[in-house]
């Protein structure tokens, strides 16, 4: 089925690996029935998109540097929704999912970049968190809340989660 004239939205406000994996799996469906898809991460879902490798702490304030460090540093690390258990439960779904030779989270982005999922990060949520666009995958885009809303007015299906 060919929908290459229609356009999904996600604007991913969460942090949690399942609430994060579910909008990948969304995407990455809507990538292989033709659609386009972005993904707007805002606040706890920047996480998602922070590259370990290039967190920095240089320019960055007390509170800054602290909340940066305190957080996750990248997809893998994100903790769950729900029965997380200090790590217990998410460590329970990886291994439940590797039973089923399903693919992690990590899986999912590279999936859903290879097909050519749009990815941005709020701009303000950057500001406000102390984050730099520097320390983001590549290719994520830094948008303002206007260029979200018209990609969202623009889209057939539009999620927040």
């Amino acid at each position: 089925m060919e929908n290459s004239e229609k356009h999904i939205n996600i604007l991913l406000f969460s942090g949690d690996y399942d609430k994060c994996l579910a909008a990948l799996i969304l995407v990455n469906g809507a990538k292989e029935m033709g659609m386009t898809a972005t993904v707007f991460c805002a606040f706890w879902g920047l996480f998602l998109l922070r590259d370990v490798e290039k967190i920095a702490m240089e320019d960055k304030n007390i509170y800054e540097k602290m909340f940066s460090s305190i957080t996750p540093a990248d997809a893998e690390k994100l903790p769950l929704s729900k029965m997380n258990l200090a790590g217990i439960g998410k460590s329970m779904l990886l291994n439940m999912m590797d039973e089923n030779h399903t693919p992690h989270l990590k899986d999912f982005l590279q999936g859903a970049r290879n097909k050519g999922v749009r990815f941005c990060a709020c701009k303000l949520s950057l500001e406000i968190m102390g984050f730099k666009s520097e320390e983001l995958l590549e290719g994520i885009e830094v948008i303002d809340v206007q260029a979200y809303l018209k990609d969202a007015v623009d889209a057939d299906i539009q999620l927040f989660i």
